[in-house]
């Protein structure tokens, strides 16, 4: 789908409006077009510092975010790439530490553009590839490349000797590109896998496992599953990680759920698996402490959107979108309310997600459901959910814009959870004044 970015700064609008006018604009995979690219570039990416490459369906992102925050802590300097942005495209890439600022962005842009006119590239081949001119262009210890979609067919898959590579949660999701089964998607994402650098994967269904193992091998990769290589549990209080180099006593992440010990421990089982870069037990001990991503259960401050709220009201933003981030919420707020309580949804999903399965695990604690389009995208209107609420005994109310949906629940006392996709979750911190930096 079309990626509508916008941009205060003029110069790189105009970067961004010449790139959607000569994308598709649809997704697209394959690696025809990102190899001819950066082969015009020099092949960048063969240049790179140590890559720590993450795939998964759920907790890639949040499992760059402790990646980071473990190598920062240790003093190495940081390349990042992830997507899709929140705010400002500028979160996609950071450049030692920082993101990108608007003059290297629209310069960047323009040059990337001016050599891919004819290719057909898609826009977020483009994106990966100025990310990965930037990163070899300028000096840093590390970095974390985030898979786009999928894995097999994604544009960052290019990378050929990643220090380390990680497959986090699998579920269904974009499943006209990646097949309808758990076994499929499982095959994708466990493709980015390369010869001799080990991939560190999370605990999944025993056949699918096998899969990711089978997949994993094939390719010549060395794997480290969950619960055979290493494995992170919480009990009496912390949070404890084992693997055949030893154990690790953790703090309690920061970024909030259950989920999230999984995403920091396949982290820190990525670090503690490669060789590129030594990483000290200080460093992997701060991270839980220092990693932040916004939009994963991320408790807003209150702000501009928030100012007729009751400050010490709860309100939760998540940019959860299919079944399985579904449960993972239910899972948190199954412990984060109290029993028997309730609280009010404000949702918007794009068109091509999967409604029903993402809220199935939450009706029993959703006291009223309210939702509204996705600016700009393709969304699911109110009927939809009006008829799944209905068959809940949940009411429902439809809105035209966010300021409506905020205004409506604004005088409520309950838990607010707003979710169902990041682009709703960028606008929801961008009327907040909680952009990303």
């Amino acid at each position: 789908m079309a990626d509508f970015a916008l941009s205060s700064d003029r110069a790189v609008q105009d970067q961004l409006d010449r790139l959607t006018a000569l994308s598709p604009g649809a997704d697209i995979l394959g690696l025809e077009r990102i190899t001819r690219l950066l082969e015009r570039l020099g092949n960048p990416h063969h240049r790179l510092p140590p890559v720590f490459h993450v795939a998964g369906t759920n907790g890639k992102g949040s499992t760059c975010a402790f990646l980071r925050a473990a190598l920062e802590a240790d003093g190495y300097k940081v390349h990042v790439y992830t997507s899709p942005h929140l705010v400002r495209f500028n979160e996609r890439i950071r450049i030692a530490g920082q993101l990108i600022d608007d003059a290297t962005l629209a310069e960047g842009l323009s040059d990337i553009l001016d050599q891919a006119e004819d290719l057909g590239a898609s826009f977020f081949e483009i994106t990966t590839a100025l990310a990965f001119r930037l990163f070899a262009d300028t000096p840093a210890d590390a970095c974390v490349i985030e898979v786009g979609l999928g894995g097999r067919l994604d544009a960052t898959n290019v990378l050929t000797a990643p220090a380390a590579c990680g497959v986090a949660q699998l579920g269904l999701d974009h499943q006209a590109f990646l097949g309808d089964h758990l076994t499929d998607i499982a095959r994708e994402k466990a493709s980015i896998a390369k010869p001799g650098a080990p991939i560190l994967t999370q605990r999944y269904p025993v056949a699918i496992a096998r899969i990711v193992a089978a997949e994993a091998q094939a390719r010549g990769a060395i794997p480290h599953a969950q619960g055979e290589s290493w494995d992170v549990a919480a009990y009496q209080g912390k949070v404890h990680y084992r693997d055949a180099a030893g154990r690790l006593d953790l703090p309690t992440p920061v970024l909030a759920g259950l989920h999230q010990l999984s995403n920091m421990g396949l982290a820190i089982a990525m670090l503690r698996h490669q060789s590129a870069l030594p990483i000290s037990d200080a460093a992997l001990k701060a991270a839980p402490h220092w990693a932040q991503w916004p939009a994963r259960l991320q408790r807003l401050e209150h702000g501009p959107l928030l100012a007729a709220f009751d400050p010490e009201r709860p309100v939760w933003l998540d940019g959860g979108h299919n079944p399985a981030a579904g449960t993972a919420l239910a899972s948190h707020f199954d412990k984060a309310l109290a029993p028997g309580e309730r609280m009010t949804l404000v949702v918007g999903m794009l068109a091509n997600k999967d409604v029903a399965g993402f809220l199935e695990p939450l009706w029993s604690r959703i006291a009223e459901l309210h939702s509204l389009p996705v600016q700009g995208h393709a969304h699911h209107d109110g009927t939809v959910f009006a008829e799944l609420a209905a068959s809940h005994g949940v009411p429902h109310y439809n809105h035209a814009t966010l300021a409506d949906a905020i205004a409506a629940v604004a005088a409520q006392d309950r838990p607010l959870l707003i979710t169902g996709t990041l682009y709703l979750a960028g606008e929801v911190l961008d009327a907040n004044g909680q952009a990303p930096v």
